[in-house]
């Protein structure tokens, strides 16, 4: 927040003071809670670590509005608190109607709240946590996002400090790279800030549509889409030298072929069927009509599966067909130790993995015929758990979009806005579209939306497991 304030007062927005207050406020809450709990035993086991994470991020998310609400930005807390957990949790949605009116302040706390979440508020603690002398595995388990559990490094806070840092030196290569396609610094910065967090918060009411007669910005935040829905532990090991394990890596072959054949699809159905002068409204078509399909179609796949959510064109106005294709890519997600969200790209290959042999066990049943990942055997209770995650996520979507429709929402935008909120991916369908935003939903709605954010950021079992009765029985 104080940088946030440093911001606002190099380019006198009038919020300063307001940011300012919001920074006092926190810390002076912050340094009450530490000297009240001083005498507290410090030991986090596995259930206290659920709690603290599922707390931490709704407590930081109560925080984070401060700015909004103090700078007047978002007068109200159901919106400042939407505004803020969908930062938070990379989601993207926003209830802005002009972004561009905002102060410059307020738009990068917008975005850092992206950047923090996008690596994970509690894996940036584990860094710190040691000054306190708190062990830091339990938090990790809890919120590291995706089913694996590669570790870097013995050290849980040297893991975190490393994938930080790569993150961090992603984030600084794509601002640059922004400013030299001919981006603004402002501008460069908050987009990159969004980018590596699989955000899609923008500083522009358009998205990144504003920049569609400058395909050089668009291609670059492609590639660092890309970059952001992989593991980050395989930046990792290509940074070592080790670019074998990258290509290697049955997850990464399939997310980018997955990329590369939905790319195909989607452009041949623009380029044949969409009507490519509406696809960029108000801009030129500037390397031919071909190059626009392609783009805008690498762009939006890439976008919707790694649940960044930036906007390059309204794929719900290109044909009926890829509208449904799109709301399927709704629940892909990116790769596991990403920042992405969704379901994740290795559950589907696991769960698919082990639908297929269920034919061979069917007509061999006395064999033992487990499922293989990366050329090594996957323990059952590994796959008992993404079958369970699975049931739990789509239960989950139909709760979510029968709540939104109980609310008022029509079919399309309530299993749209369910579907987009459940897996962090920021627009959705109906009047939720790409070129919407969520500020015309109820009051209840918003909160609902904000409850699915959470549980999808968090991996559903974190925030669920709080629900159950047996969670809080003594043992």
């Amino acid at each position: 927040m104080l940088l946030a304030a440093v911001v606002s007062g190099v380019y006198q927005d009038g919020a300063t003071l307001s940011i300012m207050l919001a920074s006092i406020t926190t810390m002076f809450v912050g340094v009450f809670m530490m000297y009240y709990t001083r005498g507290h035993k410090k030991e986090v086991k596995q259930k206290e670590g659920y709690i603290i994470v599922t707390f931490g991020w709704i407590v930081m998310s109560i925080s984070g509005m401060l700015p909004y609400l103090f700078s007047g930005a978002i007068p109200t807390v159901t919106n400042a608190f939407f505004e803020t957990i969908s930062g938070y949790t990379t989601t993207g949605a926003s209830i802005m109607d002009d972004i561009e009116a905002m102060p410059e302040g307020i738009l990068f706390w917008r975005s850092l709240t992206h950047w923090i979440g996008g690596m994970g508020i509690i894996v940036l603690a584990i860094a710190i946590l040691p000054l306190l002398g708190i062990g830091g595995m339990q938090l990790f388990s809890a919120e590291a996002p995706g089913p694996t559990g590669d570790k870097l490094h013995p050290r849980i806070t040297d893991t975190a400090k490393r994938l930080w840092l790569i993150y961090f030196g992603y984030t600084v290569a794509e601002t640059i790279l922004l400013q030299i396609a001919g981006m603004s610094f402002f501008d460069a910065i908050n987009h990159a800030m969004a980018t590596l967090s699989t955000g899609g918060f923008s500083t522009k009411n358009a998205s990144v549509a504003y920049w569609n007669d400058q395909p050089m910005i668009q291609y670059i935040i492609i590639f660092f889409m890309f970059l952001a829905g992989s593991n980050f532990v395989l930046s990792y090991f290509a940074f070592k030298g080790k670019v074998q394990k990258v290509f290697k890596d049955e997850e990464f072959r399939y997310y980018a072929g997955f990329v590369v054949v939905f790319t195909i699809i989607v452009a041949l159905g623009v380029y044949y069927k969409a009507n490519i002068t509406e696809l960029t409204p108000g801009y030129p078509m500037v390397l031919g009509k071909a190059e626009s399909a392609f783009r805008h179609s690498l762009f939006q796949i890439i976008s919707v599966i790694t649940t960044t959510g930036f906007v390059s064109a309204d794929f719900t106005q290109w044909t009926p067909f890829l509208t449904v294709f799109f709301f399927g890519l709704f629940f892909l997600g990116g790769s596991a130790g990403s920042t992405a969200g969704g379901i994740k790209v290795m559950r589907h290959l696991l769960i698919i993995k082990n639908g297929v042999l269920e034919f061979k066990r069917t007509l061999h049943t006395n064999a033992i015929i487990p499922v293989r990942y990366n050329n090594k055997t996957v323990k059952e209770k590994i796959v008992y758990n993404i079958i369970g995650f699975f049931v739990l996520y789509m239960l989950l979507f139909i709760i979510g979009a029968l709540v939104l429709g109980f609310l008022g929402l029509d079919f399309e935008s309530a299993i749209g806005g369910a579907a987009s909120s459940l897996g962090n991916v920021g627009p959705a369908l109906g009047s939720l579209n790409p070129v919407s935003n969520f500020n015309s939903l109820p009051d209840l709605a918003k909160w609902w939306c904000g409850f699915l954010m959470l549980a999808g950021r968090l991996e559903l079992f974190t925030v669920l497991i709080l629900l159950t009765p047996y969670f809080w029985k003594r043992t």
